[in-house]
């Protein structure tokens, strides 16, 4: 009986241990989806796709709560990223190459020849309160440089408009990385990939754009799949590389093991009873 009630106190602990380490990612996996990513080629075929799309005249909010209309950045070029206040590692590290290079463009050009508008995807998250301090945390103060909040109701058409594509994942997001240069009539002339933005990549076009001259469509598609993030990587600081993220399926893989292990400890555990009842049954005949 003593034996009994041993394994029926351990049943117990395994369970609580295995809430508390392993369903949290199970619950996190599933709230996110089985799809963990985005099949590469087409995410890029719908930016490519983008290229010369007027976009609509949606209305935003800037840091500060107020209404503010895509439209009224007409009449310049406007240089579009989006991104999610919730990232710690890929979004900062990109909206840090953009400034850098921003700012390299407005002594080139000038601090008044065109805008820079970062749009928070991750909607309630993105709200006009956190981009002000994901702003204020990275020291972007440009008075060219806005940061807006779309509603829910509007992410989705504005990410069509733009061509961008994001897919959650229980790490985040997984999205394409990419700058639109729209044209001071509000067309997308060039998007821009990758983790570092070169000046040289935004420089070349938003010259021709300020000068008057038609930007001509940008690098074939093969050309831009080893510049853009897919898939559930994350930014390594130390090696200033992405790489894949085994968080989750470590968890899964360890609670799997964990929970084999536990079941061959309850299985001799159960054979230990048996022959103890065996033997005392045979002592008492």
């Amino acid at each position: 009986m003593r034996a009994t009630e041993r394994i029926s106190a351990l049943s117990g602990a395994v369970l609580c241990l295995f809430l508390v380490l392993w369903a949290p990612a199970v619950v996190q996996a599933s709230s996110h989806g089985s799809d963990l990513g985005l099949d590469r080629e087409q995410a890029l075929r719908t930016s490519q796709a983008a290229l010369g799309r007027k976009i609509a005249d949606h209305t935003l909010l800037d840091r500060e709560g107020r209404p503010v209309r895509l439209s009224s950045y007409r009449g310049k070029p406007l240089l579009v990223s989006f991104i999610y206040t919730g990232c710690f590692q890929v979004c900062p590290t990109t909206t840090r190459s953009l400034q850098e290079t921003v700012e390299g463009l407005q002594k080139t050009f000038g601090t008044n020849q065109f805008n820079v508008v970062s749009i928070g995807f991750n909607q309630p998250d993105d709200s006009p309160q956190a981009l002000k301090a994901f702003a204020a945390q990275y020291r972007i103060n440009q008075p060219s440089w806005e940061f807006l909040s779309p509603s829910m109701a509007t992410v989705g058409p504005l990410a069509r408009d733009f061509g961008f594509v994001y897919e959650a994942t229980p790490a985040g997001f997984d999205h394409v990385l990419q700058v639109s240069l729209v044209d001071a009539q509000g067309r997308i002339v060039r998007q821009v990939y990758g983790e570092s933005i070169r000046p040289g990549d935004i420089g070349e076009p938003l010259k021709l754009l300020l000068n008057g001259t038609p930007v001509e469509p940008s690098l074939a598609l093969e050309s831009l799949m080893d510049r853009v993030r897919i898939l559930c990587t994350v930014y390594d600081p130390k090696t200033g590389q992405y790489r894949v993220d085994y968080t989750l399926p470590i968890q899964v893989a360890g609670g799997i093991t964990f929970l084999i292990a536990m079941l061959v400890f309850f299985l001799n555990e159960w054979r230990s009873v048996r022959r103890s009842a065996r033997n005392k049954e045979a002592r008492r005949a």
